[in-house]
Protein backbone atom coordinates (compact mmCIF):
# COMPACT_ATOMS: atom_id res chain seq x y z
CA UNK A 1 0.00 0.00 0.00
CA UNK A 2 1.09 3.75 -0.65
CA UNK A 3 0.68 5.78 1.95
CA UNK A 4 0.84 9.40 1.30
CA UNK A 5 1.12 13.03 3.01
CA UNK A 6 -0.94 15.79 1.05
CA UNK A 7 -2.20 19.26 1.48
CA UNK A 8 -5.15 20.30 -0.34
CA UNK A 9 -7.15 23.64 0.18
CA UNK A 10 -4.83 24.42 2.66
CA UNK A 11 -5.89 21.21 4.82
CA UNK A 12 -3.33 18.55 5.45
CA UNK A 13 -4.74 14.52 5.13
CA UNK A 14 -3.38 11.00 4.62
CA UNK A 15 -4.61 9.08 1.85
CA UNK A 16 -3.28 5.99 -0.43
CA UNK A 17 -2.34 5.94 -3.55
CA UNK A 18 -4.92 3.91 -5.85
CA UNK A 19 -5.17 3.04 -10.06
CA UNK A 20 -7.39 6.06 -10.33
CA UNK A 21 -5.94 8.41 -8.04
CA UNK A 22 -5.13 9.36 -4.16
CA UNK A 23 -7.91 8.65 -1.82
CA UNK A 24 -8.14 10.47 1.47
CA UNK A 25 -8.36 8.03 4.30
CA UNK A 26 -9.84 10.12 6.86
CA UNK A 27 -13.56 10.89 4.54
CA UNK A 28 -13.55 6.97 3.98
CA UNK A 29 -13.16 5.65 7.17
CA UNK A 30 -15.50 3.69 9.06
CA UNK A 31 -17.18 5.08 11.75
CA UNK A 32 -15.55 7.92 14.12
CA UNK A 33 -12.02 8.97 14.79
CA UNK A 34 -9.91 8.03 11.73
CA UNK A 35 -6.06 8.86 11.39
CA UNK A 36 -5.10 11.85 10.22
CA UNK A 37 -1.65 11.34 9.30
CA UNK A 38 0.41 8.32 7.89
CA UNK A 39 2.37 8.15 11.51
CA UNK A 40 -1.08 7.71 13.18
CA UNK A 41 -1.53 4.65 10.92
CA UNK A 42 1.49 3.34 12.08
CA UNK A 43 0.75 4.20 15.71
CA UNK A 44 -2.87 2.29 15.22
CA UNK A 45 -0.88 -1.22 14.07
CA UNK A 46 -2.08 -3.66 12.19
CA UNK A 47 -5.75 -3.17 12.65
CA UNK A 48 -5.74 0.67 11.12
CA UNK A 49 -3.95 -1.30 7.68
CA UNK A 50 -6.36 -3.56 8.02
CA UNK A 51 -9.25 -0.91 7.67
CA UNK A 52 -7.33 0.95 4.79
CA UNK A 53 -7.32 -2.48 2.75
CA UNK A 54 -11.04 -2.97 3.22
CA UNK A 55 -11.61 0.88 1.93
CA UNK A 56 -9.02 -0.41 -0.97
CA UNK A 57 -12.02 -2.17 -2.00
CA UNK A 58 -14.67 -0.44 -1.77
CA UNK A 59 -16.31 0.63 -4.59
CA UNK A 60 -17.45 3.94 -2.79
CA UNK A 61 -14.77 5.92 -2.75
CA UNK A 62 -13.54 8.77 -4.62
CA UNK A 63 -10.61 9.16 -6.12
CA UNK A 64 -8.73 12.65 -6.29
CA UNK A 65 -5.73 13.04 -9.40
CA UNK A 66 -2.52 13.34 -8.14
CA UNK A 67 -1.76 16.80 -9.78
CA UNK A 68 -4.78 18.25 -7.68
CA UNK A 69 -3.31 17.87 -4.71
CA UNK A 70 0.14 18.74 -3.20
CA UNK A 71 2.56 15.69 -2.08
CA UNK A 72 4.18 16.01 1.07
CA UNK A 73 7.07 13.84 2.62
CA UNK A 74 4.76 10.54 4.01
CA UNK A 75 6.65 11.83 7.80
CA UNK A 76 6.90 15.77 7.49
CA UNK A 77 8.34 15.94 11.35
CA UNK A 78 9.63 12.28 12.24
CA UNK A 79 10.16 11.96 15.94
CA UNK A 80 13.58 10.87 14.92
CA UNK A 81 15.46 10.85 11.61
CA UNK A 82 18.92 8.76 11.73
CA UNK A 83 20.87 8.22 8.76
CA UNK A 84 24.35 6.02 8.21
CA UNK A 85 27.44 7.38 7.16
CA UNK A 86 29.65 4.92 5.18
CA UNK A 87 27.16 2.11 4.20
CA UNK A 88 27.84 1.28 0.73
CA UNK A 89 31.74 -0.17 -0.03
CA UNK A 90 32.14 2.03 -3.37
CA UNK A 91 31.01 5.11 -1.90
CA UNK A 92 34.07 4.42 1.38
CA UNK A 93 36.19 3.65 -1.61
CA UNK A 94 35.94 6.50 -4.11
CA UNK A 95 36.35 8.97 -0.28
CA UNK A 96 39.14 6.95 0.35
CA UNK A 97 41.05 6.42 -2.86
CA UNK A 98 40.67 9.91 -4.86
CA UNK A 99 39.88 12.36 -1.84
CA UNK A 100 41.87 10.94 0.59
CA UNK A 101 39.19 10.43 3.23
CA UNK A 102 40.61 8.51 6.20
CA UNK A 103 36.85 6.95 7.04
CA UNK A 104 38.52 4.10 8.82
CA UNK A 105 36.55 1.22 6.52
CA UNK A 106 36.85 -1.64 4.30
CA UNK A 107 34.87 -3.94 2.16
CA UNK A 108 34.86 -6.29 5.27
CA UNK A 109 33.40 -3.40 7.52
CA UNK A 110 30.36 -6.11 8.42
CA UNK A 111 33.20 -7.82 10.16
CA UNK A 112 35.41 -4.99 11.96
CA UNK A 113 33.25 -2.51 12.64
CA UNK A 114 29.76 -1.23 13.87
CA UNK A 115 27.20 1.62 11.72
CA UNK A 116 27.94 5.57 12.01
CA UNK A 117 24.60 6.45 12.86
CA UNK A 118 24.06 10.35 12.84
CA UNK A 119 21.01 12.52 13.62
CA UNK A 120 19.58 15.16 10.99
CA UNK A 121 16.82 17.68 12.61
CA UNK A 122 13.33 17.32 11.68
CA UNK A 123 13.44 20.68 9.80
CA UNK A 124 15.64 19.27 7.35
CA UNK A 125 12.48 17.30 5.90
CA UNK A 126 10.48 18.59 3.11
CA UNK A 127 8.69 16.99 0.47
CA UNK A 128 8.11 15.75 -3.33
CA UNK A 129 8.17 19.17 -5.81
CA UNK A 130 9.77 21.59 -2.92
CA UNK A 131 12.25 23.61 -4.09
CA UNK A 132 15.86 22.74 -1.67
CA UNK A 133 17.32 26.54 -0.01
CA UNK A 134 20.77 26.47 -0.69
CA UNK A 135 22.05 27.59 3.00
CA UNK A 136 23.69 30.58 3.83
CA UNK A 137 27.12 28.73 5.33
CA UNK A 138 28.24 27.21 2.05
CA UNK A 139 29.46 27.49 -1.10
CA UNK A 140 29.58 23.44 -2.38
CA UNK A 141 26.08 21.57 -1.90
CA UNK A 142 25.83 17.90 -2.69
CA UNK A 143 23.03 15.08 -3.45
CA UNK A 144 23.02 11.39 -1.76
CA UNK A 145 20.27 8.64 -2.81
CA UNK A 146 18.94 6.68 0.06
CA UNK A 147 16.78 3.75 0.76
CA UNK A 148 14.51 5.43 4.42
CA UNK A 149 13.03 2.96 6.84
CA UNK A 150 9.95 3.92 8.31
CA UNK A 151 9.33 2.22 11.42
CA UNK A 152 6.11 0.94 12.11
CA UNK A 153 5.88 0.20 15.99
CA UNK A 154 8.10 0.72 19.04
CA UNK A 155 11.06 -1.23 19.52
CA UNK A 156 14.35 -1.79 21.89
CA UNK A 157 17.15 -4.63 21.48
CA UNK A 158 15.43 -6.22 18.74
CA UNK A 159 17.45 -9.01 17.41
CA UNK A 160 18.49 -8.60 13.00
CA UNK A 161 16.13 -11.70 13.00
CA UNK A 162 12.88 -9.89 14.02
CA UNK A 163 14.03 -6.37 12.89
CA UNK A 164 11.67 -6.65 9.96
CA UNK A 165 8.62 -7.27 12.21
CA UNK A 166 8.99 -3.22 13.23
CA UNK A 167 9.66 -1.75 10.53
CA UNK A 168 6.17 0.13 8.70
CA UNK A 169 7.54 0.71 5.28
CA UNK A 170 9.95 2.45 2.95
CA UNK A 171 10.19 5.45 1.07
CA UNK A 172 12.91 7.31 -0.88
CA UNK A 173 15.59 10.13 0.86
CA UNK A 174 17.87 12.83 -0.21
CA UNK A 175 20.42 13.70 1.92
CA UNK A 176 21.36 16.81 0.87
CA UNK A 177 24.83 17.96 1.53
CA UNK A 178 26.88 21.02 2.54
CA UNK A 179 30.68 19.86 1.24
CA UNK A 180 31.90 23.58 2.43
CA UNK A 181 31.44 25.44 5.57
CA UNK A 182 32.06 29.71 5.40
CA UNK A 183 32.85 30.00 8.82
CA UNK A 184 35.88 27.30 8.57
CA UNK A 185 37.61 30.39 7.13
CA UNK A 186 40.08 32.22 9.62
CA UNK A 187 38.85 29.86 11.94
CA UNK A 188 41.76 28.60 14.75
CA UNK A 189 42.01 24.37 14.14
CA UNK A 190 40.94 22.30 16.79
CA UNK A 191 40.56 18.26 17.11
CA UNK A 192 36.80 17.38 15.35
CA UNK A 193 36.47 20.46 13.25
CA UNK A 194 36.44 18.05 9.88
CA UNK A 195 33.61 15.92 11.59
CA UNK A 196 31.70 18.63 12.82
CA UNK A 197 31.94 20.74 9.79
CA UNK A 198 30.60 17.19 8.09
CA UNK A 199 27.58 17.02 10.35
CA UNK A 200 26.88 20.74 10.44
CA UNK A 201 26.38 20.10 6.55
CA UNK A 202 23.81 17.96 7.14
CA UNK A 203 21.78 19.84 9.04
CA UNK A 204 20.36 22.85 6.81
CA UNK A 205 17.00 23.73 6.15
CA UNK A 206 14.94 21.15 3.39
CA UNK A 207 18.55 19.54 3.58
CA UNK A 208 15.93 15.65 3.54
CA UNK A 209 13.87 16.02 0.35
CA UNK A 210 11.65 12.41 1.13
CA UNK A 211 8.42 10.76 -0.96
CA UNK A 212 6.85 10.19 -2.68
CA UNK A 213 4.98 7.42 -0.73
CA UNK A 214 5.57 4.96 2.13
CA UNK A 215 5.03 1.78 0.38
CA UNK A 216 3.99 -0.67 3.53
CA UNK A 217 6.42 -3.57 3.69
CA UNK A 218 4.03 -6.32 2.83
CA UNK A 219 4.58 -4.95 -0.56
CA UNK A 220 8.61 -5.01 -0.99
CA UNK A 221 9.64 -8.15 -0.87
CA UNK A 222 13.30 -8.07 -1.31
CA UNK A 223 14.50 -4.49 0.76
CA UNK A 224 17.83 -6.08 -0.14
CA UNK A 225 17.58 -5.99 -3.79
CA UNK A 226 16.03 -2.76 -5.23
CA UNK A 227 17.57 -0.87 -7.82
CA UNK A 228 17.92 2.97 -7.43
CA UNK A 229 19.48 5.85 -9.41
CA UNK A 230 19.91 9.60 -8.84
CA UNK A 231 20.35 12.00 -11.76
CA UNK A 232 21.13 15.49 -12.01
CA UNK A 233 19.13 17.38 -15.16
CA UNK A 234 19.13 14.02 -16.60
CA UNK A 235 22.27 12.91 -16.21
CA UNK A 236 22.93 9.77 -13.95
CA UNK A 237 25.02 10.53 -11.01
CA UNK A 238 24.56 7.22 -8.46
CA UNK A 239 23.38 3.95 -9.72
CA UNK A 240 23.19 0.95 -7.70
CA UNK A 241 20.89 -1.71 -6.15
CA UNK A 242 20.42 -2.22 -1.93
CA UNK A 243 22.65 -5.39 -2.19
CA UNK A 244 25.23 -3.97 -1.63
CA UNK A 245 24.64 -2.02 1.92
CA UNK A 246 27.09 -3.43 4.31
CA UNK A 247 24.73 -3.35 6.92
CA UNK A 248 21.36 -4.79 5.34
CA UNK A 249 18.06 -2.95 7.37
CA UNK A 250 17.76 -5.34 9.73
CA UNK A 251 21.20 -5.47 10.84
CA UNK A 252 20.37 -1.52 11.31
CA UNK A 253 17.64 -1.46 12.96
CA UNK A 254 18.78 -3.73 15.36
CA UNK A 255 21.91 -1.84 15.50
CA UNK A 256 20.15 1.40 16.64
CA UNK A 257 17.29 -0.34 18.61
CA UNK A 258 20.34 -1.27 21.23
CA UNK A 259 20.76 2.35 20.96
CA UNK A 260 17.57 4.04 21.68
CA UNK A 261 14.32 3.04 21.56
CA UNK A 262 12.56 3.27 17.93
CA UNK A 263 9.27 4.51 17.89
CA UNK A 264 6.70 4.29 15.25
CA UNK A 265 7.09 7.42 12.27
CA UNK A 266 11.01 7.23 13.45
CA UNK A 267 12.78 7.43 9.47
CA UNK A 268 16.12 5.74 8.80
CA UNK A 269 18.50 6.60 5.80
CA UNK A 270 20.41 3.69 5.04
CA UNK A 271 23.48 5.16 3.55
CA UNK A 272 24.23 6.24 -0.20
CA UNK A 273 26.22 4.69 -2.74
CA UNK A 274 29.16 6.11 -5.11
CA UNK A 275 28.71 9.03 -7.20
CA UNK A 276 28.86 11.75 -5.19
CA UNK A 277 29.71 15.26 -5.84
CA UNK A 278 32.22 15.52 -2.95
CA UNK A 279 34.30 13.42 -4.96
CA UNK A 280 33.44 14.38 -8.55
CA UNK A 281 33.71 18.45 -7.79
CA UNK A 282 30.53 18.13 -9.82
CA UNK A 283 28.55 20.10 -7.02
CA UNK A 284 25.01 21.43 -7.40
CA UNK A 285 24.32 24.39 -9.12
CA UNK A 286 21.36 26.37 -8.74
CA UNK A 287 18.15 25.70 -10.69
CA UNK A 288 19.32 22.38 -11.02
CA UNK A 289 16.61 19.41 -10.91
CA UNK A 290 17.70 16.32 -9.10
CA UNK A 291 15.83 13.04 -9.59
CA UNK A 292 15.77 9.73 -7.28
CA UNK A 293 14.40 6.27 -8.50
CA UNK A 294 13.88 3.37 -6.36
CA UNK A 295 12.40 0.58 -7.52
CA UNK A 296 8.85 0.26 -6.51
CA UNK A 297 9.28 3.65 -4.54
CA UNK A 298 8.53 6.00 -7.50
CA UNK A 299 10.79 9.14 -8.27
CA UNK A 300 11.04 12.18 -5.79
CA UNK A 301 12.03 15.28 -7.33
CA UNK A 302 13.47 18.65 -6.22
CA UNK A 303 15.18 21.58 -7.72
CA UNK A 304 17.94 23.31 -6.09
CA UNK A 305 17.29 26.91 -5.14
CA UNK A 306 18.96 30.04 -5.61
CA UNK A 307 22.51 30.22 -4.57
CA UNK A 308 22.78 32.96 -1.43
CA UNK A 309 23.73 36.64 -2.77
CA UNK A 310 26.10 36.44 0.50
CA UNK A 311 27.23 34.29 2.64
CA UNK A 312 27.19 33.84 6.49
CA UNK A 313 31.16 34.52 7.62
CA UNK A 314 30.73 34.13 11.40
CA UNK A 315 34.35 35.31 11.74
CA UNK A 316 34.76 37.77 8.39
Amino acid sequence: MKLMTYERNGSISCGFLSDEGLIDIPSFWPGPNPPRSVKEVLVRGEESLEEIDKISKSKNTVATPRDKVKVLAPIPRPGKLLALAGNYTEHIEEASLKKGFKLGLTASSKQETVPRPFLKPATTVTGPGDTIPWPAYSEQVDYEIELAVVIGKATRCVKPEEAMEYVGGFTILNDVSARSVTFSQGRKARPWDEFYDWLNGKWADGFCPMGPWLLTTDEVKEVQNLEMELSVNGRVRQKANTSQMIFPVADVVSFLSYIMTLEAGDVIATGTPGGVAAVSGDFLKEGDLIECRIEKLGTLRNPLGAQPQQFYKPLG
